[in-house]
């Protein structure tokens, strides 16, 4: 946690999801299930000042992102969203849809890893939620849809096309993000999407292991390790090189470092102090 803080309190309540906070993992429930928990503008904005307040916390060190009910996410509520940016001018759009992609970009710039458990549908902006995780486990039932295209748009939403060839490989992010077809559990897992994939009952149950797994570990340097594996996707290997020479001689000097060499030497598990 930053000990520089201004007046600004934690928010405690979110409107738009439900948070759930236990031993260090917060758990952010899309809850509209009779919609798919299709996403609003107040949504997306409360994900976006959500992931940006997480780090300032001091007492999280992982979180799981999830749905309610039948599904992950199947995107941008119709007529919430879909039906008012009709209605739009060309400013009000382009603010909307900077903050869509805020909500992505801080996904990645957290250092908390994100966990997306997902089962049945998660489409349009939903997939995109998914893609931005750190890690996806998927339950048997999912099914993942890119489908802008579908709607009259570019496919490219989101950093969808920054963020899926990387992951997947130009070929499938073309066909993915072109033809918008839906893709079921096992072929995401093929494509490389999936970080594990589970029979629906295990996906609670995988998903908050790897959730603890996380949170107990050494903070500071799964922080470090995102975000080096973000910031070195645009940068060349020498510059990867010399920046991991860098972070290594930081975390060289950590608490966490010291006392690996401890527990090692008195033949007990490290107690990772994330610092």
């Amino acid at each position: 946690m930053s000990p520089f803080r201004g007046s600004v309190p934690f928010t405690e309540d979110w409107e738009h999801f439900r948070v759930t906070r236990a031993d260090g993992v917060a758990t952010v429930t899309l809850d509209r299930p009779e919609k798919l928990n299709a996403l609003t503008f107040s949504s997306y904005a409360d994900l976006r000042d959500l992931l940006t307040e997480l780090p300032h916390r001091g007492d999280i060190r992982a979180l799981v992102l999830r749905g309610e009910g039948r599904g992950f996410c199947s995107g941008g509520d119709v007529d919430e969203i879909i039906g008012a940016t009709l209605e739009m001018r060309p400013d009000e759009l382009l603010d909307f849809t900077r903050m869509t992609g805020q909500v992505v970009r801080a996904m990645r710039e957290c250092p908390v890893p994100i966990v997306a458990a997902v089962h049945g549908i998660a489409a349009g902006a939903g997939s995109v939620l998914a893609l931005a995780a750190d890690f996806r486990v998927l339950a048997r039932s999912a099914r993942f849809a890119f489908l802008f295209t579908k709607v009259g748009l570019a496919g490219a939403d989101m950093g969808a096309a920054y963020l899926l060839p990387r992951l997947v490989g130009l070929g499938n992010a073309t066909k993915l993000l072109m033809l918008g077809d839906t893709i079921d559990a096992a072929t995401a897992d093929r494509y490389g999407l999936a970080s594990e994939l589970v029979p629906d009952e295990e996906l609670d149950g995988t998903v908050a292991a790897l959730a603890r797994r996380l949170a107990d570990g050494p903070a500071f340097a799964l922080a470090q390790t995102k975000a080096l594996l973000t910031q070195e996707l645009d940068m060349g290997l020498a510059s990867s090189v010399e920046l991991e020479a860098m972070t290594q001689a930081l975390l060289m000097k950590s608490a966490d470092y010291a006392e690996f060499h401890a527990a090692f030497k008195e033949k007990r598990a490290p107690e990772w102090r994330g610092r």
